[in-house]
């Protein structure tokens, strides 16, 4: 039943959704149940084309050659073929086997095969541009393919674990390297020219094994001439490797200058620390980016795994979703949800839509009326008649709409890449040039000097600190803003923040508590106001509504004593009626109490006012005469004024986007000053708002959290979900306000400008020591002075430059929000 007068008509919305997926192709029965799910179409039926066919199988199992569904042998729907006999389900998959038999019975390579699900389209999460059919691996930076729409089967990250296992199994031999190589000679443990073996004994299965993926991307970045960051990592710890190798097995091709402590130096740690840091930065930055799918298996979670339809002679029977087809007829029990989007034939329910429309108010549903797949019914039965399934549904519709806005977004390029093309080959012909230079015009052994500054180069190069730069920002910053109420999901959402000059709020649980509080009371006719509250209390007792239950709370809250209510009847979309204490009573809407033949007029300024202020308004009657009403409403936080104006100072535009009524909005609006709002809007109407403001210069943030938010939260430049709100909200957004305080955007605002600055001052340093120890290492000084930059010296320069970044990055700990 409807409990006000004022419900927002979402019909526009509904339509508007629908039309936008209109124009893909529709599959009658079912066989994109939904994104991820796998089809039990023709491509599934021809692995077992004769199921159907009484000539081959069993009476008790048999099964639709179309969709692969299990059918008896006294099903109406039957085809001869051949001289065989084949049931179906339903008459779409009869009439889809009798326009093409042979797909079916006699499947050859020249039928084509139904086109693969969109979960198995490949793509870098890195270039999104790349896709594929098929797992493998980027062709521009080596990474792992990702699924491009994950199932909700889909195991963890395959890239994930195998670093993982290359991770933990080598983490102790590079511990066994590095302390060897800094106290070994001081412990004196064995000869120096034993520990050079026993070095290379224990860092080879380090680098050759567990740096394999570093060493096939930076091949990968020459093949592709794409330089990057692998191509610096590969050649450092490879030069750094093959350098100490051959230190190691023949020492003697080196001069006596570079012997310390009775053996040639060797950089074995060096080598086998970069591997183990690089893998776990790629650990922190895998586990990240899984997260991104969670979304979208949160979504497909959200629908039903079976639907029961009403077949034709009036028995029902539960089917997977997957094999409900346009037109059937559906059962919706109490309690159940809606299978798939459809229009009601039949019994009238209260249906919670706020995984939609974000309003908090179930909607009351009557005959004619459309209902969307996965929303709650929360009363009464109900009868659907399929309109659309599989890929068509509303809540595939938001799937895909999540998971284009996340592919959308071009992933964070950090600084350092910016300049990493250039910096790589730079350095690579500076050692090449160092290389040559010293063989042909240097002193003997010249190819020796040539090939120790050279490596020196590299080493010196070999990118920890400037890998590290970013990172330790970002990992001091994401643990600040946690231990204050806000969790970044990755790097983007730190450097984007600041950019912000647009907000989108949703209203219910974002601006507002997001479930409904009695607000007040009112009396005429001689009722006082607790008198009112006392028999709508009283009454509502037997409701199941929402509404109800919020007033029945309120009078118990206030220790009111209930009454029993007696001839308990709900009407449908209007209110209820029945007796207490001897009294006849009717509470509901405007069009109960005209049934009713009630005047309403003496209460209509206050109703008037306080649906002016987003309060839900409904009218009690006493014995055919008017009572009183009662309002209920979703309150303000009583934080959000606050964060408000705080938004406000920074110079941020806030736009007001709810699924609720516009009159509503308009209040809400109006009671904490937002000048730009829109009422009555679906998740399609949101996303379409972030990609307009983008399109109009704006860098745009969405907080909200709602299910349907999450196409908006993906899609906005920054996400940013309420932590009181969904798990879907919270995977689509890359920030989350635990507490759900908008105040918190205002604070990881400050939080984003502190982190950049530290970044930009950490690749300062970290280009500051190339920039000095790469000359040095090149042999620059040896005409002047005499000196040479040693690899050894190399090690410990970068070794201090990554110090610095780390101590630096460490000072955001005090940065106040």
């Amino acid at each position: 039943m409807s409990r006000s007068d004022e419900r927002p008509s979402h019909d526009h919305e509904r339509r508007s959704v629908e039309t936008a997926g209109g124009h893909q192709e529709h599959c009658a029965h079912g066989q994109h149940a939904h994104p991820g799910a796998h089809a039990h179409g023709a491509h599934g039926a021809q692995a077992e084309h004769k199921h159907g066919s009484i000539a081959d199988e069993a009476p008790d199992s048999l099964k639709d050659p179309v969709c692969g569904m299990s059918v008896s042998a006294d099903s109406q729907f039957r085809t001869e073929h051949d001289g065989n006999s084949y049931f179906f389900c339903s008459e779409s998959c009869q009439k889809k086997f009798q326009a093409d038999p042979a797909r079916y019975v006699s499947p050859s390579a020249d039928v084509p095969a139904e086109p693969a699900p969109e979960g198995t389209t490949y793509t870098c999460p890195m270039h999104p541009e790349i896709r594929q059919d098929h797992p493998g691996n980027c062709p521009k930076c080596g990474m792992a393919l990702e699924p491009l729409m994950p199932g909700l089967d889909d195991e963890e990250n395959p890239e994930l674990e195998d670093f993982r296992h290359r991770f933990w199994w080598t983490l102790p031999l590079t511990a066994m390297v590095f302390v060897l190589a800094m106290f070994g000679h001081r412990l004196g443990l064995m000869e120096a020219s034993t520990q050079s073996w026993v070095e290379l004994v224990l860092s080879s299965p380090v680098v050759l094994w567990a740096g394999l993926p570093f060493f096939k991307r930076c091949i990968h970045s020459f093949i592709n001439r794409s330089p990057n960051m692998w191509t610096l990592i590969g050649l450092g710890t490879g030069a750094a490797y093959v350098y100490s190798v051959i230190a190691t097995i023949a020492p003697g091709v080196f001069p006596e200058a570079f012997a310390a402590h009775g053996r040639i130096g060797v950089y074995f740690e060096a080598a086998a620390v970069i591997i183990s840091l690089t893998l776990v930065g790629q650990l922190l930055e895998l586990k990240a980016r899984s997260q991104t799918s969670a979304a979208i298996k949160s979504l497909l979670g959200l629908a039903p795994k079976t639907a029961r339809r009403i077949n034709q002679d009036g028995t029902e029977e539960d089917v997977p979703l997957t094999h409900v087809h346009v037109r059937d007829l559906l059962r919706v029990r109490p309690g159940e949800k809606v299978p798939v989007d459809g229009i009601v034939t039949e019994g009238s329910s209260s249906v919670d839509e706020s995984m939609i429309t974000g309003e908090p108010i179930p909607v009351t549903k009557r005959v004619g009326d459309r209902v969307i797949g996965a929303t709650m019914n929360t009363s009464g039965s109900l009868v659907v008649r399929s309109e659309k399934v599989g890929s068509q549904t509303v809540l595939a519709q938001i799937v895909q709409m999540v998971a284009q806005a996340q592919r959308s977004k071009a992933p964070m390029q950090r600084m350092a890449d910016k300049v990493a093309g250039v910096f790589v080959v730079g350095v690579v012909a500076i050692a090449l040039l160092t290389f040559f230079a010293w063989g042909f015009f240097g002193p003997e052994p010249s190819w020796v000097y040539g090939l120790i500054n050279a490596v020196a180069v590299l080493i010196i190069a070999c990118p920890c600190a400037l890998g590290l730069a970013t990172p330790m920002s970002i990992m001091v910053a994401s643990g600040k803003g946690a231990t204050n109420g806000i969790l970044f999901r990755d790097a983007a959402a730190i450097e984007n923040l600041r950019k912000v000059d647009t907000l989108i709020v949703d209203k219910t649980g974002t601006l507002t508590e997001g479930r409904p509080a009695f607000e007040r009371a009112t009396g005429t006719n001689g009722f006082s106001e607790v008198e009112v509250l006392r028999l709508a209390a009283s009454l509502d007792q037997g409701s199941e509504h929402p509404l109800a239950a919020t007033i029945v709370a309120a009078a118990r809250q206030r220790n009111l004593e209930l009454e029993k209510a007696e001839n308990f009847e709900s009407g449908t979309g209007i209110g209820v009626r029945g007796s207490v204490g001897g009294k006849k009573l009717a509470l509901g809407n405007t069009a109960l109490m005209q049934a009713e033949g009630i005047s309403t007029e003496t209460l209509a300024k206050d109703a008037d006012g306080l649906r002016g202020q987003g309060a839900s308004v409904m009218y009690l009657a006493v014995d055919g005469k008017l009572a009183g009403l009662l309002a209920v409403s979703d309150p303000i936080k009583t934080t959000t004024p606050e964060a408000l104006a705080r938004l406000k100072e920074k110079g941020i535009r806030v736009v007001m986007a709810t699924g609720d009524g516009v009159v509503t909005a308009k209040a809400v609006a109006a009671k904490l000053g937002i000048d730009e709002f829109h009422g009555e809007v679906k998740p399609a109407d949101k996303l379409e708002l972030v990609t307009k403001l983008q399109q109009e210069g704006r860098v745009v943030a969405m907080a909200g959290d709602g299910i349907n938010d999450a196409p908006a939260l993906a899609k906005a430049d920054v996400g940013v979900a309420m932590g009181t709100g969904t798990d879907v909200a919270m995977n689509s957004a890359q920030v989350t306000l635990v507490k759900g305080d908008l105040r918190g955007i205002a604070r990881a605002r400050v939080l984003s400008e502190a982190t950049i600055g530290n970044m930009k001052q950490n690749l300062g340093f970290a280009f500051i020591y190339n920039a000095l120890g790469v000359p040095l290492a090149a042999g620059i000084l040896y005409p002047f002075t005499g000196w040479l930059l040693s690899p050894m010296i190399a090690a410990l320069a970068m070794s201090l430059s990554s110090a610095s970044v780390i101590t630096n990055a460490l000072r955001l700990r005090n940065t106040r929000i």
